[in-house]
């Protein structure tokens, strides 16, 4: 008799050894194929639930694969939602077995009782569909995305069609107007998958941007209600509402606005206010501001806006959290290449990320410095990093002598100071240094 779940998840982790876990899951695996031949349907979800434990666990799980075909048959959501999950766990698009469950998924998709089967049916299709799945059940898919009035449904019709989409971009054309329609759904769960499907469509399709551009005023007045509605409980993450939405708004914003001056100037305005009015204390407000940033920079903007964007860099900088440090260093060595003077304004801070604690965050801010040495500040740079040449850890000397050394060679005033600050590198330095210096010598 087989045992349930819960038991059998006791059972694994009472084990002492490797050996203990495999006799376990050798029994069990071995229960499981005797109820498989038994066909007994009562058991059958219980069953498919261990055989997903067991597959986690990293043992062969093939014997069942069949079983969670009939479960995705039986009538029941229980059943089916079982089955499913099994399905998308069990089973990948490479598997010949997968294409019998296509009339399943096509009888699920038209069930008109239970929208629930049909969200299973669509996260199903979603995650595993091959490109023959995706051909023959596009149409299906079509019709729920534009003719269902649940936003339930809506919501996994979008998502579901960019797997579709993948696999078949033939069928790009079939869903792109169908796509612009969802951003003007009431529904903001609808209007994020909406903008999700566009933002693929663009990725897939190119050429398609030019014919979206016509929508950047929609975008912009969404954005413009979501930073202006209020607080709004079901939407709220940390006092902002739906921040999901704001990023991949201007995600999509950033791709239409790239290399054309007349998309970016009708968002220019918007862009300002998100940089503005949006408080980076929390994750969320801070996933904004670093997607305005990058649209900011991403697009064909005024000088103006630029430095309020390497402004909010500049603020990240000063961030106690390393993640939101090192994505700010990350961001600006990007800028230096398109507004090196505004980056210069914040190079004393960028020096001081050089002495960090955290090893990567010292890497990267040494890499921005390195770029933003010039003639006219060579002296001062130079000056503040030989400081610390004499006090870091011997295992970042090697990188910041070599750096130290290339500047020096690169900018140097005149030979005299040239060779002084050489002669300062070299009684600084490590061992591993000197050898570097030696060749620059």
């Amino acid at each position: 008799m087989s045992i349930r779940l819960r038991e059998l998840i006791r059972a694994v982790r009472s084990c002492k050894t490797q050996a203990e876990e495999r006799d376990v899951i050798a029994k069990e695996s071995a229960a499981l194929r005797e109820a498989f031949r038994e066909q007994d349907p009562r058991y059958r979800h219980r069953n498919i639930a261990k055989l997903m434990y067991i597959h986690m666990l990293g043992y062969p799980t093939h014997f069942g694969q069949m079983e969670t075909l009939k479960l995705i048959a039986a009538n029941g959501f229980a059943e089916k939602r079982i089955g499913y999950l099994g399905l998308m766990l069990l089973l990948d698009e490479r598997q010949e077995v997968l294409m019998l469950v296509t009339n399943s998924l096509k009888m699920d998709l038209n069930n008109d009782k239970n929208p629930y089967i049909v969200g299973l049916a669509l996260a199903a299709l979603g995650n595993i569909c091959s490109a023959e799945m995706a051909r023959d059940l596009a149409p299906d898919v079509e019709r729920l995305l534009e003719r269902q009035p649940n936003p339930y449904i809506r919501k996994k019709a979008a998502l579901c069609a960019i797997r579709v989409l993948k696999k078949n971009p033939e069928l790009v054309e079939e869903f792109a107007d169908k796509a612009t329609d969802l951003l003007h759904d009431k529904n903001q769960g609808v209007a994020l998958s909406g903008v999700t499907l566009l933002l693929a469509i663009c990725s897939m399709q190119p050429s398609m941007v030019e014919q979206y551009r016509k929508h950047v005023p929609t975008l912009c007045k969404m954005l413009r209600g979501l930073l202006q509605g209020g607080f709004s409980p079901e939407h709220d993450v940390g006092g902002i509402t739906n921040p999901f939405l704001q990023v991949k708004i201007l995600q999509l914003l950033r791709v239409l606005g790239r290399g054309n001056a007349d998309a970016s100037d009708a968002m220019t305005d918007i862009l300002a206010q998100v940089a503005a009015n949006v408080e980076g204390s929390r994750n969320a407000g801070t996933a904004i501001l670093y997607e305005a940033v990058s649209t900011i920079m991403g697009i064909e903007t005024i000088g103006g806006l630029r430095v309020m964007a390497v402004n909010i860099l500049g603020r990240f900088l000063a961030n106690r959290d390393n993640n939101i440090r090192y994505v700010a260093l990350n961001t600006l060595a990007k800028v230096v290449a398109v507004d090196t003077q505004a980056v210069q304004r914040h190079r004393a801070t960028i020096v001081d990320c050089v002495k960090d604690a955290d090893v990567s965050i010292r890497r990267r801010a040494l890499e921005l410095v390195y770029s933003l040495v010039n003639e006219a500040n060579i002296r001062n740079l130079t000056r503040e990093l030989l400081d610390y040449l004499a006090v870091c850890d011997s295992e970042f000397k090697p990188d910041l002598t070599a750096k130290i050394a290339t500047l020096i060679q690169r900018y140097a005033p005149d030979k005299r100071w040239h060779i002084d600050s050489m002669l300062q590198v070299k009684s600084g330095m490590a061992c591993v240094g000197r050898r570097v210096v030696g060749k620059t010598l």
